[in-house]
């Protein structure tokens, strides 16, 4: 407790950077999360982390002040970039509403307070449950605490605004999109097909009400093709959290100058 009082404000900036990460990662940032626990937890890994990194003694002035606002912008972009990685399962989902004809029933999502469409999150329940599964909340925490070795507390001076930093996150937001497409086009193809062949039977069949027939029907075939598929999509959901670990240690290399 000795050691901790004269270096109170150096834990005070990894602890600003711990919970701003916390307001944007996956799964710690929900709402069904209480926010005592967040704080809690947020107090204990800056606890461990202030011992295991040494950080040296701060004075509170004028440059602290722009410590603690470099160490909460760097908290919320590596959320931010993690959780916008793991947002191409919803966006896959919403791809297959418009197919299936789901697009206009969206459902409140209780962990974000959101309108979130239906498949999208079947879909993010099935991903954090993997996620779980698979210790990938350990690695989130891992990604957070390996960001001291990339940029150091006492660093004052990052580079936000340069264009490498901003190509880079241009760039996840595209792979986000292109993740999104593959784990939805097996469906959205499959469907596609279905809207021919129901365009075809409606040209050669006028008396059949085809807009009775074919809801039905695309929402069959839609939910025969998803369990059909439900494995390669699961693949796809476990590299997306390698890709999301990646995205993180890129972009803290790119703000850390390696």
């Amino acid at each position: 407790m000795n050691d901790l009082l004269p270096k109170f404000p150096a834990f005070l900036l990894i602890f600003v950077r711990i919970t701003s990460f916390f307001l944007m990662m996956p799964l710690f940032s929900y709402r069904t999360i209480p926010t005592v626990f967040k704080i809690g937890f947020g107090l204990f890994l800056s606890w461990l982390i202030f011992y295991s990194i040494h950080p040296p003694t701060f004075e509170i002035n004028g440059p602290y002040i722009l410590l603690v606002i470099k160490e909460a912008m760097v908290g919320l972009l590596i959320g931010f970039c993690a959780y916008l990685i793991m947002s191409a399962i919803q966006t896959a989902g919403a791809f297959i509403d418009f197919q299936m004809g789901f697009s206009m029933a969206n459902v409140i999502d209780p962990q974000t307070g959101a309108q979130s469409p239906l498949m999208g999150q079947y879909f993010h329940i099935f991903g954090l449950f993997l996620l779980l599964a698979m210790n990938g909340h350990y690695l989130l925490i891992d990604g957070i605490y390996n960001s001291y070795h990339f940029i150091p507390i006492d660093k004052a001076w990052l580079p936000f605004g340069s264009s490498k930093v901003i190509e880079f996150i241009l760039k996840s937001f595209g792979s986000m999109f292109i993740i999104a497409f593959q784990m939805a086009l097996p469906v959205v193809g499959s469907l596609f097909l279905v809207d021919v062949a129901l365009g075809i039977v409606a040209r050669t069949v006028p008396q059949l009400n085809i807009f009775v027939v074919g809801m039905p029907v695309k929402i069959a075939v839609g939910f025969i093709v998803i369990i059909t598929v439900m494995g390669s999509i699961l693949a796809v959901v476990s590299n997306l959290f390698e890709t999301t670990l990646q995205t993180m240690r890129g972009l803290l290399e790119l703000l850390g100058g390696s």
